[in-house]
């Protein structure tokens, strides 16, 4: 191929813009009236039906719709009303109080709990009569009469199943039928054919009044302690909204700073801190600035900085740390926690939904309704379940009366299907009234009828199905795991995070400032200022009286003058150890202008006008600068910070960093959990080694001198070879290995950016939080699996033997009220198997 050159014009080039387009907008929605989930993928289907929706996820357990949109294209109350009119009552929380918004809801539910109660206190008082007229006999004629047994069937449907009718007829209307379709179908077939039996007796038919009576009590039963044990799973994220504060203290912030521990006080008299003029204000009203004053025992109102006053806190309910915490001024405090001892005059530095207690609270939000990739299996089910179930109800209903109990004749002899609470097992009498209607006394026919033996296990099929099980396996895992990890500082971000948990085989530590405390301090100096075109004169003044060693001081406090003057401009551990040495030596910093940074390497400023650079060897050689091997050797197993001006060294600033007390102890942890274990630095190979060898690292688990932009592509290597990586990072630094990896752990003391990249958040400075994030992230998504296993094996199974599969040969068949039984208890197994996981993470 041959190139052609062409001549190009001098002339500027025309400069299109790019229009970036701007983040999808999200909304969220507090949903009400789902049963199960087909309920849950039908809101779905509505709001993706929405024009400039791009995405929705509908939470069953905690009824929260979350839409992804393009911005400014949904109005969300309109889309509100638009499942309004569907059948499902829904809020837009744009724009309300978060609080009074979770409040609003809480008392909902509780409502609706009450309402449940009072439904299963009328169920069960007609269950207990049902069954005294069952036990008691002759003995009770008004209970065992027939008509009584009728109108407790016909006020079973008019009273406690009256809404779980009417709901379920209009989810059928809809389109969108429901497990309160299923329960109505089940509930009225059952009532239907029993008055067909009461009104012609000829017809030889048995009356199964107690079927509709047994099967709403144990439906309503199965509800209410699944309401129950939904509301305690989400009662970790409620506790966490009720930190938040609701009015705050407004101080004048032209106080007079107080000595409050000053002997000069008189013993009676009353400091302006503890009694100064207030004016009481909303919590979410207070300003960035403002003056706060918070008495001991109240809690702190928002994030802020301590200016007057020494208390201790407790922030248990935000690190999960019991101790309390020393506060003093120039101290941060956050909102939600407790001021214990103390008052303080605290000044504002993040106020409403910026504040730490804010961003936990959007955090779990956000992480109950996304969800894990394995329940998508489960939402494909959903959405065709009850459609699904209802066509094989018909099917069995249609090969019983034509085909099955002609090939097996034997299931209409000798099966009682009439009265027994059980309806599950062998029959004796096979009588088809057990109970006297009036005085009329009814033949006794030991068959009965084939088209009612197939109408009752095509009522069983559709009773017995359960898809609230399909909808709740995963969401109720997350509400718990990510309530336990609320409670214990540990934010992970949702389902999808779980799963990348569970599959994690390597966890990649950076070092300075996550496996070491961050705080490096300086350890020495070895100037040198050779050719340098720095005038030392002016400084040094060698005569009679000044020594040798003083000298050597001048030069050496020279050198870190230089050093701080540069690093004043860099955001890094290593700047802020040189610049507290300088400080602590009450050395005056040089005027220093123009800073750049080149994150990995080094900084550089105009310093006395002239061009210092300080930074790694990289860093120096890059501005041909030569550091002599003796220079590179002094420093080894330190961090080692080159100075250099005018091609010249000027110096070597030694430091070291101390392992945090928990590092060798978490990652000694990890291995034992299976996981390989590396550390990730841009530091020096020496100083890496040392912390290798403290950590009991191998060699081959240590990347050093890794330049920031690096960092990223290591961890998309160990992908490449197949590996699932964590990183655990801290700094700005880290961020892009963060984002990187399958999942990010971000401490939540470093930068706002490396908390916002992170897929788990750890509130507290500890890395046994590490080990605790993935031990709660493996069982959470353990306990999903052995949801969605249940849920399947219990359809599976069920479906099949409420169709009849075992009564040719076994004679074994569910009655409709053990159908009901089965499917009420089968999604509050779900949720209660839920709420075990609280067992493994007990405090």
């Amino acid at each position: 191929m041959q190139f052609v050159p062409k001549t190009i014009s001098e002339n500027q080039p025309e400069i299109i813009p790019i229009k970036e387009s701007p983040p999808p907008e999200l909304v969220t929605f507090d949903v009400s009236g789902m049963k199960c989930a087909g309920c849950a993928k039908a809101v779905e289907r509505q709001l993706m039906q929405h024009s400039g929706v791009i995405s929705a996820c509908v939470n069953l357990a905690v009824e929260v719709a979350t839409v992804e949109c393009q911005p400014g294209a949904v109005d969300a109350e309109a889309l509100a009303k638009k499942l309004t009119d569907n059948g499902f009552p829904s809020v837009s929380r744009l724009g309300g109080n978060q609080q009074e918004a979770e409040a609003a809801t809480v008392e909902r539910r509780r409502q609706e709990i009450r309402q449940q109660i009072n439904q299963l206190s009328i169920a069960l008082i007609l269950i207990i009569l049902s069954g005294l007229g069952h036990i008691l006999g002759t003995k009770a004629p008004i209970l065992s009469n027939i008509w009584f047994h009728w109108g407790l069937a016909t006020l079973a449907l008019l009273l406690p199943g009256r809404p779980i009718i009417v709901d379920g007829c209009r989810s059928l209307w809809r389109n969108a039928p429901n497990m309160n379709t299923l329960v109505a179908l089940g509930a009225v077939t059952a009532y239907t054919a029993s008055n067909a039996a009461l009104l012609f007796p000829r017809m030889g038919w048995e009356c199964f009044f107690d079927e509709p009576v047994m099967l709403l009590g144990f439906i309503l039963l199965g509800k209410t302690l699944e309401q129950q044990a939904r509301r305690r799973a989400a009662s970790a994220l409620q506790a966490l909204i009720a930190l938040q504060p609701a009015t705050a203290r407004l101080v004048d912030f032209k106080l007079p700073i107080l000595n409050l521990d000053s002997e000069e006080l008189p013993p009676n008299s009353t400091s302006q801190l503890h009694n100064p003029q207030y004016i009481e204000i909303p919590a979410d009203r207070v300003r960035v600035g403002e003056w706060l004053q918070v008495l001991p025992g109240e809690k702190i109102p928002v994030d802020g900085e301590v200016c007057e006053g020494k208390t201790t806190v407790d922030e248990s309910m935000l690190t999960g740390e019991s101790m309390p915490v020393l506060k003093q001024p120039g101290d941060t405090v956050a909102a939600g926690t407790i001021n214990q001892s103390g008052a303080i005059v605290m000044r504002a530095t993040r106020t409403g939904q910026e504040t730490t207690v804010a961003q936990m609270v959007a955090l779990v939000q956000a992480a109950q309704t996304r969800k894990a990739p394995i329940q998508n299996l489960a939402d494909t089910v959903a959405g065709y379940f009850v459609y699904g179930v209802m066509t094989i109800s018909a099917l069995t209903f249609l090969f019983w009366y034509f085909a099955g109990t002609h090939i097996w004749p034997s299931v209409l002899l000798g099966h009682d299907m009439g009265h027994g609470a059980s309806g599950m097992g062998h029959g004796v009498s096979g009588m088809v009234n057990q109970l006297p209607m009036t005085n009329y006394q009814l033949p006794i026919i030991h068959y009965q009828s084939s088209v009612l033996l197939s109408l009752k296990l095509a009522i069983a099929v559709l009773v017995v199905a359960c898809p609230c099980a399909l909808g709740l396996a995963t969401p109720t895992a997350i509400l718990v795991g990510s309530g336990i990890g609320a409670e214990r500082g540990l934010l992970i971000r949702g389902g999808d995070v779980l799963e990348r948990v569970h599959q994690l085989d390597t966890v990649v530590f950076d070092k300075t400032g996550t496996l070491t405390t961050g705080n490096l301090t300086l350890t020495d100096y070895l100037p040198i200022f050779q050719n340098s075109d720095w005038d030392l004169n002016s400084d040094i003044n060698v005569g009679n009286s000044q020594d040798v060693a003083s000298t050597i001081a001048t030069i050496d406090s020279k050198l870190l003058q230089i050093a701080a003057a540069v690093e004043r401009g860099a955001c890094h551990p290593i700047a802020a150890a040189i610049l507290l040495e300088a400080q602590q030596q009450g050395l005056p910093l040089l005027p220093a202008e123009d800073f750049y940074t080149e994150p990995g390497l080094g900084v550089s400023a105009l310093v006395e006008g002239r061009r210092v650079f300080a930074g790694n060897a990289a860093w120096m050689s890059e501005h041909g600068v030569a550091v002599a091997a003796e220079f590179l050797e002094s420093c080894k197993g330190k961090t080692a910070v080159f100075v250099a001006s005018g091609g010249v060294l000027l110096g070597v600033i030694g430091l070291k960093d101390t392992l945090r007390p928990d590092a060798k102890a978490a990652v000694e942890r990890l291995r034992e959990m299976g996981l390989r274990v590396m550390m990730l630095t841009g530091d020096t190979e020496e100083a890496a080694a040392v912390a290798q060898q403290q950590l009991g690292l191998a060699a081959a688990d240590v990347l050093a001198q890794v330049r920031p932009d690096g960092k990223a592509r290591a961890i998309a290597r160990l992908q490449a070879q197949g590996c699932k990586v964590a990183v655990v990072g801290d700094g700005i630094n880290d961020a892009p290995a963060l984002a990187q990896a399958d999942v990010g752990i971000g401490l939540h003391c470093g930068t706002d950016v490396a908390v916002e990249t992170a897929q788990i958040v750890l509130m507290r400075n500890a890395l046994m939080d590490v080990v605790e994030s993935i031990d709660l992230g493996r069982a959470t998504f353990n306990k999903i699996r052995q949801n969605l296993f249940w849920a399947f094996v219990y359809n599976t199974l069920g479906i099949p033997v409420a169709a009849g599969i075992l009564l040719p040969a076994t004679g074994i068949l569910l009655t409709p009220a053990a159908a009901g039984a089965f499917m009420a208890f089968s999604s509050v197994s779900v949720v209660t198997n839920s709420l075990l996981l609280r067992r493994n993470f007990r405090a």
